[in-house]
């Protein structure tokens, strides 16, 4: 079982639920709530997250990115304590379980919803679990395209966020779509600092990440961009939104400080070794600043 949990990665799972915890705090504090969405919304986010990391585990080795030269943060596969039909197997029923668990978020969120409603969101769930197993799998994964960062800022910020409010609310609000940036953009740095760590063996094996495609120190650069960028969006909210800025407003530099420490800290001179910590980091802290923006709007609305 040890080998399982190891592989589903526990410490990407937090960031995985971000953008649906910022979806409802958001739809709460417009007055609409149904914890029974809001679970099946989790659960289904978190199925995909982990169809995402046994793909990836599968994918990257099939195509000898986890190879021997790979030293920190070794997968399941790579090591050999999953076998490759062991993991395409698990890989199979994530995916199944993913689908049932999305068809029984639609059908409970969506209950009084025209078809073209139930279609979109129909075809978006399959894009996602399509999305989660062609990142390093196939024999073009876009991953090794550099193009993650577009998919995970969608999925984990535009599509997560703004889809959670709808099926809580049935209701479309532009303002929403700045936190939404918010959370993508962190998500993406996320996924950053893992390429910037196996930069050196993705050169090697053709993983054209976005490191790898404008090197180490623009990486960094780039890092520290969504940091700002990100902040700037929280930040924006209340305003594009006609919110008051009084106190609860400004208690957001609680959530997002220890961001800016992370901006702080991380330079281009880092190792591998250095990198790995700051992704769990970068997870947790964004989580944390959802947490903190989502109570204040909460407060803010009583």
């Amino acid at each position: 079982m040890n080998r399982w949990v190891e592989a589903a990665r526990p410490r990407t799972l937090p960031l995985a639920v971000g953008s649906i915890l910022l979806g409802n705090f958001l739809a709460y504090a417009s007055g609409k709530f149904d914890f029974l969405i809001a679970l099946l919304a989790t659960l289904t986010t978190l199925l995909l997250q982990i169809l995402s990391n046994f793909a990836n585990d599968l994918g990257d080795f099939s195509n000898g990115v986890d190879n021997a030269e790979r030293k920190v943060a070794l997968r399941a596969v790579q090591t050999g304590k999953i076998s490759q039909q062991e993991m395409r197997t698990a890989v199979i029923w994530t995916a199944v379980l993913s689908f049932i668990s999305g068809l029984s978020l639609l059908f409970f969120g969506l209950k009084n919803a025209p078809i073209e409603v139930w279609g979109t969101f129909l075809a978006l769930g399959l894009a996602a679990i399509a999305a989660a197993i062609a990142y390093t799998v196939g024999k073009r994964p876009y991953g090794y395209m550099g193009l993650g960062d577009i998919s995970v800022f969608l999925f984990f910020g535009l599509i997560g966020t703004v889809g959670t409010y709808y099926l809580q609310t049935y209701r479309l609000d532009f303002a929403i779509l700045l936190p939404a940036s918010g959370c993508g953009l962190l998500s993406v740095a996320v996924l950053n600092l893992n390429n910037l760590r196996d930069i050196d063996n993705d050169v090697k094996t053709g993983k054209n990440s976005i490191p790898v495609r404008i090197g180490k120190t623009f990486g960094f650069y780039y890092q520290k961009a969504l940091y700002i960028i990100a902040i700037a969006c929280f930040y924006a909210y209340p305003f594009v939104a006609g919110i008051k800025i009084g106190a609860n407003q400004q208690l957001l530099i609680v959530g997002v400080y220890p961001i800016i420490q992370l901006f702080r800290e991380l330079h281009s001179g880092m190792t591998s070794e250095q990198i790995d910590p700051y992704l769990k980091k970068t997870a947790l802290r964004t989580l944390f600043l959802i947490l903190v923006f989502g109570g204040i709007q909460i407060l803010t609305s009583q």
